[in-house]
This record gives structure tokens, C-alpha cells and sequence, in this order.
């Protein structure tokens, strides 16, 4: 699934469409039926900002879409009419660029948009974050940091990375997790998000390297499903305080 870095790395690509008249086309057949061209366009494309996991493409006269790309969406721009094979969700189209939205079933507009505090905020409110993370102790850190409610932005990757960068187990309850522990991983996460975004992605010291030696002590790498969505943790059970043995 594409993580905050990606919306970030998309919302910097479609600034080159901020100011100008857009044409608006939904090409398949499953986003015509949200009719979308009969309300934006024509209409001046304000702004586009990525909020955790979402793109917000704001619209003159108060309208604003927003963009999931679950699991496989993405967004493509290039020159107005590059050709293309298949049927994008969403084209917007400018004077000389256009962004193609492939496979990115959720879009919808002028609906109230529900994510905790961006992690990679320019200056990110870790005091807001942890307080949520904090209202449940007994969940284990490594699923509480996907919820989207509590901090926004973060997905598999970058929770295993910064988890394994701060030495701390994603089985560990965040009762067990000290203020200062929490703080680390955050600032990791963020760190290592901005980095991806600005064009130096860190080199993955975890993620999807179960089996293989840990980076940092040599010990194999453990993969196990976390959670009610049963996303896989990566971790080293030598190095990151808090176990080596699922709770689940």
C-alpha cells in the first residue's frame, strides 16, 4: 500500500496543474458513476496537499476531492496527451501537463476527511501524536502505529524501519513503551519519510527481510501477522526490546 511519502513525492508531481483551468474525465466506467466532470470541470485547481494517506486536490468554489490509493493506486503525470493504454480513474488535464489516477477506487468529494496528526508535517505535533497512541496502553505499538486515526501517514515500511531504528519490538504494548522510547520512534519515522520524499530513500534495514541476518547484530529476521489486518511486522527479536514471540 502506498505509504505517506508516496502522497507526499504525488502532491509535489501535480503542482505543475495548481493555478490553472483543469478538464476533469473519469474514464472507468466504476468513477464515471461518481460524475465528477459535471462538478469540477472547467474549475481553477487551487491546491493539492497530501494528509496521511490522502490526497486533498482543492477546487475553486470550496470543492475538495479527495484520493485513497489502497493497495495498487498511483498517480502519473506527463505531457498533455501521452498516450495511454487501459482506463484511468481520474484525468486532469492542463494547458501543457496532465495527472492520471490508475487503479485508485477511492475518490470523493466534499467529504470530511479522518486521519491523526501527518507524520511528515514540516513540524509534526509528536505531543498530539503520542497522546493518541497513549489512549489505548494495552495495544502493541507496531498496529497502533497504522491506524490512520492516530498518526497519519505511516504504513508497513516505514513502522517496521522506525521501530528497528529505535530498538523497540512491534509486539511491545505501548504501556511498556517510555515517553522517550515513543519519541524516537516518531522522529524516526519522520526522518526516514522525508528522506524518501526528498529523493534519498533510506536503505531498508527490515522490511521484507525475514530470514536474513539483522544489519545490526546478525540475528535472523522475524516476519509474523500483526493485528486485525493482519499486516505483516518485521523485526529483530535480539535487538528490539520486547520480545521475540507474538502475542497473536
Amino acid at each position: 500500500m502506498p505509504e505517506g511519502d508516496s502522497l507526499h513525492r504525488a502532491a509535489l508531481r501535480l503542482q505543475v496543474l495548481v493555478g490553472e483551468k483543469v478538464g476533469v474525465e473519469t474514464p472507468h466506467p466504476r468513477a464515471a458513476l461518481k460524475r465528477l466532470p459535471e462538478r469540477l470541470d472547467g474549475l481553477v485547481l487551487e491546491s493539492v496537499q497530501a494528509v496521511g494517506k490522502n490526497l486533498l486536490l482543492r477546487f475553486e468554489g470550496g470543492h475538495v476531492l479527495r484520493s485513497h490509493l489502497r493497495m495498487t493506486g498511483r498517480w502519473r503525470v506527463g505531457p498533455r496527451g501521452t498516450a495511454r493504454t487501459g482506463l484511468p480513474w481520474l484525468v486532469l488535464s492542463g494547458a501543457e501537463h496532465e495527472a492520471v489516477l490508475w487503479n485508485g477506487p477511492v475518490l470523493e468529494l466534499d467529504k470530511p476527511v479522518v486521519s491523526g496528526p501527518d507524520i511528515l508535517d514540516a513540524e509534526p505535533d509528536y505531543e498530539a501524536m503520542a497522546a493518541r497512541l497513549r489512549a489505548r496502553p494495552e495495544r502493541e505499538i507496531g498496529e497502533a502505529l497504522l491506524d490512520q486515526r492516530v498518526v497519519g501517514g505511516i504504513g508497513n515500511i516505514w513502522r517496521s524501519e522506525a521501530l528497528w531504528d529505535a530498538r523497540i519490538s512491534p509486539w511491545l504494548p505501548l504501556e511498556s513503551v517510555s515517553d522517550t522510547e515513543l519519541l524516537g520512534i516518531l522522529t524516526s519515522a519522520h526522518r526516514l519519510m522525508a528522506a524518501s520524499v526528498n529523493g534519498a530513500r533510506p536503505l531498508l534495514r527490515v522490511y521484507r527481510r525475514a530470514g536474513r541476518a539483522c544489519r545490526r547484530c546478525g540475528t535472523p529476521i522475524r516476519a509474523h501477522a500483526q493485528g486485525d489486518g493482519a499486516r505483516i511486522a518485521y523485526w529483530c527479536p535480539t535487538c528490539q526490546r520486547g520480545g521475540g514471540i507474538p502475542t497473536t
